[in-house]
């Protein structure tokens, strides 16, 4: 499958069969935001069907409001770096600091944000469109990088 951000807002979402997100998974839960919909839902459906545990934020303000009130277990945020309001990059080091065990992945459709990201961060970066084993194969890989690094530590 491929995720393509122009859309209209009738595109039906087709997924391959489930797959386990087996050892990467473990029901981990993953904080999601995203501003377009379409994205945000198939980013969502592709992530569920793995096996992850998925909380949808369409912007900062709802992503800092699960996360303070209910969010202590989220293991990862995976999260568009243009956002309404806060972006992507102030977004992480933000809710990074409130729970510093949250692993972060960034996505945008912009190259230059790739850019940026190298400038900022070390954490991982996601091109949209992506493809679903795209997408898993990253969240699982971090995920574990995450397991390894408190095991270890």
């Amino acid at each position: 499958m491929r995720v393509v951000t122009k859309h209209r807002e009738t595109s039906a979402v087709s997924l391959a069969p489930p797959t386990s997100a087996g050892e990467g998974s473990r029901q981990a839960t993953i904080l999601l935001v995203e501003d377009e919909r379409f994205v945000r839902e198939a980013a969502a459906q592709i992530l569920e069907a793995a096996g992850y545990v998925v909380v949808r934020a369409r912007n900062g303000r709802e992503a800092r409001r699960w996360l303070y009130n209910d969010g202590e277990g989220a293991q990862l945020l995976l999260t568009d770096v243009v956002l309404p309001g806060v972006n992507g990059w102030e977004l992480a080091r933000e809710l990074s600091a409130a729970c510093p065990k949250m692993k972060t992945i960034f996505i945008s459709g912009y190259a230059e944000n790739a850019i940026k990201r190298q400038e900022t961060t070390t954490a991982p970066y996601l091109c949209k469109p992506f493809t679903q084993e795209t997408l898993t194969a990253m969240v699982k890989a971090v995920l574990q990088e995450g397991r390894r690094a408190r095991r270890s530590g």
